[in-house]
């Protein structure tokens, strides 16, 4: 359950673009057409998948404070957090590396077509940006941090096709002359993540026979006391309301 909620999390509700507004730059320049925009979006997502896990890795056996105790007591005081980013761009400019040597190789066209957004991948903030998300979210397992770079790099797909998608469509539409270009992209882009928005409670919902706590404290807006409801009181109440809004 952990795996789907993180997974749909980070697509939806944490997308890369939409909710943080990160790797705006290929988002704009690459989204002119489905077959570049899809091919950058493969490229993030491998590279996100393979730089994660790997930072993670990393963070939990290198850098964090204790983290080199496992090399010896006399380590266990090291704290090398402050190479975070240095570590982190290394392990992602590596990566790059080798994914702009694979297209070059087996698709020249796409290498051509993306020309310097796909070595630009090396400092997308959007790249950093989920090995930094995960450091501060503190992912718990390899294979969660693994599950966080997949999901954020197809939430990072599905904008940039999405975008190119709706590009594509627009060139035979009447758009005000002022707005023509990136002008109606950014407003698209606005709307867009106000509907991204619109998933943030999808995974924050539950039944009201869920709540753990023993006690819950009502305040009522015309006084200021308080008043201690039980746990089955609380549930009562909420399936009363429940069947008032039915």
């Amino acid at each position: 359950m952990e795996h789907i909620e993180l997974f749909f999390k980070s697509i939806f509700v944490d997308n890369m673009v939409f909710a943080t507004f990160l790797g705006m730059c290929s988002y704009l320049a690459v989204s002119k057409k489905v077959s570049t925009a899809v091919g950058l979006g493969a490229a993030v997502i491998f590279v996100m998948a393979i730089t994660v896990p790997l930072n993670w890795l990393l963070d939990q056996y290198i850098l964090q404070e204790g983290a080199l105790k496992w090399l010896g007591e006399e380590y266990a005081t090291y704290d090398l957090s402050f190479l975070s980013f240095i570590m982190f761009i290394a392990t992602i400019a590596t990566m790059v590396q080798l994914v702009e040597i694979i297209v070059e190789k087996f698709a020249p066209a796409l290498y051509n077509s993306l020309g310097i957004f796909l070595p630009l991948i090396a400092v997308n903030c959007a790249i950093l940006g989920g090995s930094l998300f995960m450091q501060s979210r503190e992912i718990a397992s390899l294979d969660l941090a693994f599950n966080y770079g997949i999901s954020s790099g197809i939430g990072f797909f599905l904008a940039i096709l999405t975008i190119a998608a709706i590009r594509e469509k627009i060139r035979y539409s009447n758009v005000p002359a002022p707005l023509r270009g990136l002008g109606i992209t950014f407003i698209i882009t606005g709307l867009m993540a106000i509907g991204f928005m619109s998933f943030g409670g999808m995974l924050t919902g539950g039944d009201v026979e869920e709540i753990t706590e023993e006690t819950t404290i009502v305040s009522t807006p015309t006084e200021n006391n308080t008043i201690e409801v039980s746990k089955e009181e609380t549930i009562k109440l909420a399936n009363n309301e429940k069947e008032i809004i039915e």
